[in-house]
Formats: structure tokens, C-alpha cells, sequence
């Protein structure tokens, strides 16, 4: 029997693929900005603003991650106090 707040287990594989998947994409866009043909600066502003990208995306991923995160754990927390004064309590005792 599986809890509800269980998380699902991320396989080997499919942490490899995230992984091969982001090196590929930032490789192919580094090149693409790299043979532009464009003077250098505006080759260095488009690959600042790629880096830029890159490390804000990564930003609020962290961000939409921990607020997830907080959610469940505050939830989890007022589960277990719900469930501790319905352990504690007994109905058919008297005042």
C-alpha cells in the first residue's frame, strides 16, 4: 500500500536523457550562435542572453520546486497533527 504524499522514483535513465537532452540543446545553441553572421558583439550579446536563459530557467525551476516542496511538507505536518488529536481522542470518554 503506497502512501498519498509518496514521491515516484526517477530512474537512472531517464535522469540521463534530462541530462543529454539539456547538453545537446545548449551545445546545438551555442554553435548556432557562434556561426551567425554577425559582428562579435552581437554574437557576445546572444550568447550572454543564452546564458542568461539558461541560468534563470534553472532559477525557477528551483524556486517552483521548493515551493512545491513547502506545500507538501506543511501538509504533511497538519496531517499528522490532525491525525494525532484523533488518536488521542475518545469519544466515549466523560468531561
Amino acid at each position: 500500500m503506497s502512501t498519498p504524499n509518496a514521491r515516484p522514483k526517477t530512474s537512472s535513465a531517464y535522469i540521463a536523457q534530462a541530462a543529454i537532452a539539456f547538453g545537446v540543446s545548449f551545445f546545438g545553441a551555442g554553435v548556432g550562435v557562434f556561426y551567425l553572421p554577425l559582428d562579435a558583439w552581437q554574437r557576445g550579446f546572444l550568447a550572454m542572453s543564452l546564458l542568461f536563459l539558461v541560468t534563470s530557467a534553472f532559477t525557477l525551476a528551483k524556486v517552483v520546486r521548493d515551493r512545491h516542496e513547502s506545500e507538501n511538507l506543511h501538509s504533511r505536518i497538519d496531517q499528522a497533527r490532525l491525525e494525532k488529536l484523533m488518536a488521542e481522542h475518545d469519544p466515549f470518554k466523560t468531561p
